[in-house]
């Protein structure tokens, strides 16, 4: 079930709020949790007991931490069960073929079915256990409490990748009012028409365009296609991100923000600070720092940017088309730190120029990530130099898609701007 289907606008939202809000305090929790699980169920009745599992044994792995002595070992069982989960459901069949391709093998690859929202669960499952080991947090007593922190729908799907520390206060107790259950609403409905108004229609046109090989465009119609997909990404993302923040508003949560005017930034860097903040952050916590950081010899610190980023890749999906675009903002964030120097950062003239660079960067990595292969996807982009196509840099198809699509195309754009009051 997505947030903007007829059954959870017309059915399950309203049941849910209004059971929310004539029972008791001390019943809220129960109720939230449950309307949880039923939300899960609907879209993953076969998969639900994943993600019970998951908070069983991370009860029971954080007690033992704090617990108990052997705290390093309950800490790498816990790593490795939540994250051999997520390699079982998600990486397995990747693996099996990357073995094929390797050793020349034919093993066959199972087609996994993979759990809905499992890779959000499961990072919001080691961070909480890892806080539990490093005594930034005690480790829950209430089950209950803790299935509602792992469950809680409205981030459950698609983030953002909530820390157990930001919302534990908020579990045991938060505040209902007029106010934020009004602002809440605003924001749902912000990110709702994001998702409808202008991702869906995004998404028309640049599925076509990625679908098929890029000689059957023009020029202009490839660029069409490529420059849809970069806003239609950013508007469902940030658009699930409102409407969970809204919807944590209006039951009294507060979740921090996701997204803060991405395709603003003056430098890649500053486009990961910007965008899916909660991941870049987790990341940064729990396995750039863990490795020494920025705060180590060159060579050691190249080699903790690769990991972080590789892994940032993979962590989005099994296909060498994401771990090449995890390696693209390796070797640019390297070049960035290492290459640019600080006096040319500071020139006016190169700053533009600089943050236009950083633009087509990050809209040409778009294009490998959201292409059907690494092999397709530099097909696409050799495409938008007029590679293929017989020469043709504009034709009938590309008029046509501009004249019908073009409105939810400026649209787009104009809400990227500091001046729309909207660019998150």
């Amino acid at each position: 079930m997505v947030f903007s289907s007829t059954v959870f606008l017309f059915v399950f939202l309203p049941v849910t709020l209004i059971l929310y809000y004539i029972a008791k305090q001390e019943y809220q929790n129960l109720i939230l949790l449950a309307a949880s699980l039923v939300f899960y169920a609907i879209g993953e009745p076969r998969m639900i007991w994943i993600m019970l599992l998951s908070v069983v044994c991370n009860y029971y792995f954080a007690l033992g931490i704090e617990k108990y002595g052997c705290r390093k070992i309950l800490l790498a069982a816990s790593i490795f069960y939540n994250l051999g989960i997520l390699f079982v459901f998600k990486y397995f069949s990747f693996a099996i073929r990357i073995l094929n391709l390797v050793a020349k093998q034919k093993i066959p690859v199972l087609e996994i079915m993979l759990p809905v929202g499992i890779s959000f669960y499961t990072f919001q499952s080691v961070s909480y256990v890892i806080d539990v080991y490093r005594g930034t947090v005690h480790a829950q007593r209430n089950l209950l409490h803790l299935a509602l922190y792992t469950a809680l729908f409205p981030q459950l799907v698609a983030g953002p990748i909530v820390r157990y520390h930001e919302i534990a206060a908020q579990i045991q107790s938060r505040t209902l009012s007029l106010e934020g259950f009004g602002a809440g609403a605003k924001r749902f409905l912000w990110g709702f028409n994001k998702k409808v108004i202008l991702a869906n229609h995004l998404a028309v046109v640049a599925d076509h365009y990625f679908t098929g090989h890029p000689a059957e465009h023009s020029v202009l119609g490839v660029w069409i296609g490529s420059v849809c997909f970069s806003l239609q990404i950013y508007y469902d993302f940030s658009a699930y991100s409102d409407m969970a923040i809204g919807l944590g508003s209006m039951f009294g949560f507060v979740f921090e923000e996701n997204f803060k005017s991405p395709y603003l930034a003056a430098s890649v860097t500053d486009f990961w600070r910007r965008w899916h903040i909660s991941l870049s952050a987790w990341f940064r916590d729990y396995v750039y720092i863990p490795l020494g950081g920025s705060r180590v010899s060159v060579s050691r610190h190249i080699w903790n940017l690769a990991v972080v980023w590789i892994l940032t890749g993979i962590w989005h999906g099994a296909a060498f088309s994401f771990v090449a675009w995890g390696f693209l903002y390796f070797a640019a964030l390297v070049m960035e730190k290492y290459i640019v120097r600080p006096e040319q950062r500071s020139s006016r003239a190169f700053a533009v120029v600089y943050r236009a660079g950083v633009l087509l960067f990050i809209h040409f990595a778009w294009v490998i990530f959201r292409a059907d292969g690494l092999k397709a996807g530099i097909r696409y982009c050799l495409a938008m130099f007029g590679r293929y196509g017989e020469g043709r840099w504009y034709d009938a198809q590309a008029i046509r898609m501009l004249r019908e699509y073009g409105v939810f195309l400026l649209l787009a754009v104009f809400f990227c701007m500091p001046f729309s009051g909207r660019g998150g």
